[in-house]
């Protein structure tokens, strides 16, 4: 006799032997118990998860006769039978399996439904399965949709598809249906190790894990790749044959690599990805082996217990511990999201390996600043906004100012352009006006003006339409920017007054926060924690905030402001309630930042040369080209 392939010996016979998919067997068999049986089913899902099982097991139970041939509808098919052996051996006349696939045209179909005029020949029913049938036309299913919607009383349809979204809304209508799901790798587990065992086959528990994995929720892809694994390994199973078979990375590299990223090791990372090519191993495979390892680790440090328990079988599981304890929450979660997404950037690379090398340092480019080597440099954008509030003292607001958007040159002298003056804060002597009257004017700084549909500073430009840096007023004005703010007895530096309705608790909160950020000890979440609340009360051992976002309210992130708490001395636990927040740091940074823009702009609008190019040439000011900005 022929040897039968796994698959196809071990397809259940009966509606126990169902694996994975308790809801549709419970919903058939309570319909076969009470004999409520609809005319048309339609079973959908992936691939070999049991569609044309469950279509053949269900006509065998409209159809069983029982072992003593006196047997009706039934939940359990005695299997012994006429009609049950027939419709197992694919000889049962009044059962008919139609692929659509292959069989999509109208003229199919019509052959098909005469055959529904006619009464069952041996069974009880008639049973008509199609296979595949988002691959029909739209003609063929307008030509059965009156027969599918009022069949004779002894005709069953059986509808399976792997892609309902194609089938008509008019047939969905028409059928009761079912979704079988995808099966959980520990189901497929263990389906395995009762096929082996009953096939006598020695298999070791981790290549049985890695089938089960690889199968992705297809029983059926599970015992063809149990066939291929037997035949690979010469009658067993052990773990290195099948992780060679699959090309499967050993998960060592595997461990070894997210080590080295939370050591932030580059040199480890490469070496390890040379030793993945030397030995030929798969980079997809690679990430989707850390993609898993990471969701591990995510689940240790999010829920450590539960994690626990589930992952008692895997012999790594004290390993991945480890590595959820060294590498903090927020680089697991960026580490996996890169993982995930750099597997659609290895196809575009002309060597995957060398993609693998970028997308596994791209964490160490991204690391946050609280375990990355300190820069040399820092980028200027990560300056920006503590800049503009901790200044002391603080200094007149600078403007950049488009001098104006002027009609066409009128027949007219122009008058002579007046020299631009100095900067606010220090106008330069006279020798140093002459040196500086040689070169031209100089931006402020180098970021983008919004709405700017050209270069800001051309030299060969009229002076009417170039734009200039000019003083909003002679340096010997006194203005409201020019005196500073008294500081705190609490500190050293300045800091800004307390916001409207702002309290003592919220002054002292302010000038902690902002410590903490000039020290770069926090950044990221832990930042606009800090940034965000506000202190409601300070106990000598328990201070407690104030935030209006649940988001920052995460364990981790109280523990590291508390950390860096304690460099400044205060060694206290915080507690955050969720509520409306009046005095943050962030409100007051805004404020700040709102007021300076307010008076810039009022300044510049009493500008005595700004009047008179608006008065004179008839410009005007671009909406959002004027930004105050710090000297």
């Amino acid at each position: 006799m022929s040897y039968v392939v796994l698959a196809r010996k071990y397809r259940p016979r009966n509606f126990t032997e169902m694996v994975g998919q308790g809801h549709v067997v419970q919903a058939l068999s309570n319909a076969l118990t009470t004999q409520r049986l609809h005319h048309a089913y339609l079973f959908t899902g992936t691939r070999g998860v049991g569609k044309t099982t469950v279509s053949r097991i269900l006509a065998k139970s409209l159809n069983c006769l029982g072992a003593d041939g006196q047997g009706g509808i039934t939940a359990e098919p005695c299997g012994v039978c006429q009609a049950c052996t027939d419709i197992d051996s694919g000889r049962f006349v009044d059962y008919t399996e139609l692929d659509a696939a292959s069989n999509r045209g109208v003229d199919e179909v019509q052959a098909l439904l005469e055959q529904a005029v006619y009464k069952p020949v041996q069974g009880r029913f008639k049973v008509f399965m199609i296979d595949e049938v988002h691959m029909l036309t739209n003609t063929a299913f307008n030509a059965m949709l009156k027969t599918l919607e009022e069949p004779p009383e002894y005709l069953k349809f059986v509808l399976a598809t792997t892609d309902p979204q194609k089938v008509p809304v008019t047939v969905l209508s028409r059928c009761l249906q079912f979704n079988l799901r995808p099966m959980a790798p520990e189901t497929v587990l263990e389906h395995l190790q009762q096929v082996l065992q009953a096939e006598q086959v020695p298999a070791d528990a981790q290549a049985l894990r890695l089938l089960s994995r690889a199968a992705r929720g297809s029983m059926r892809d599970a015992l063809s790749l149990t066939d291929q694994a037997i035949a690979f390994g010469g009658g067993q199973l052990q773990e290195a044959t099948v992780r060679q078979m699959l090309g499967a990375v050993d998960r060592s590299y595997v461990l070894r690599l997210i080590d080295a990223l939370a050591r932030a090791d580059g040199a480890d990372v490469v070496d390890t990805v040379d030793a993945l090519r030397v030995n030929g191993l798969n980079a997809a495979s690679t990430l989707e082996e850390m993609t898993g390892v990471l969701q591990r680790m995510a689940v240790l440090q999010a829920v450590p217990g539960r994690a626990q328990a589930e992952g008692l079988e895997d012999p790594d599981e004290a390993r991945i511990a480890e590595l959820a304890q060294s590498l903090p929450a927020d680089e697991t979660q960026l580490l996996y999201s890169l993982c995930l997404h750099g597997r659609g950037e290895l196809g575009l690379a002309p060597d995957e390996y060398a993609a693998l090398t970028m997308v596994l340092l791209r964490l160490m480019a991204f690391k946050p600043a609280h375990t990355a080597p300190r820069a040399a440099a820092e980028k200027k954008t990560l300056k920006t906004a503590e800049a503009s509030v901790v200044a002391a003292p603080l200094p007149p607001p600078m403007v950049r100012v488009p001098v104006v958007e002027a009609p066409p040159v009128r027949s007219v002298q122009a008058p002579v352009a007046a020299p631009v003056a100095a900067p606010l804060e220090a106008r330069p002597a006279p020798a140093a006006t002459a040196v500086a009257a040689s070169r031209p004017p100089e931006p402020i700084d180098d970021a983008p003006w919004p709405e700017d549909d050209g270069p800001p500073w051309e030299e060969a430009a009229p002076v009417s339409q170039r734009v200039v840096a000019i003083p909003v007023r002679d340096a010997g004005e006194p203005g409201p920017l020019d005196q500073p703010v008294p500081p705190e007895a609490h500190g050293a530096q300045t800091v800004l007054p307390a916001a409207p309705g702002g309290s003592v608790e919220g002054d002292f909160w302010f000038d902690t926060v902002m410590q903490l950020v000039r020290a770069e000890a926090i950044n990221a979440l832990v930042r606009e924690l800090g940034l965000q609340s506000q202190l409601v009360a300070r106990d000598t051992d328990q201070w407690m905030l104030r935030v209006e976002r649940s988001s920052l309210n995460q364990g981790s992130t109280r523990d590291r402001l508390s950390a860096a708490l304690h460099t400044l001395g205060h060694h206290v636990r915080l507690v955050v309630e969720i509520g409306s927040v009046s005095d943050s740091p962030a409100r007051r940074i805004a404020a700040e930042a709102a007021r300076r823009q307010r008076e810039a702009e009022e300044h510049i609008m009493s500008d005595p040369f700004v009047q008179a190019m608006m008065r004179d040439f008839g410009g005007r000011i671009v909406p959002g080209t004027l930004k105050a900005t710090a000297a």
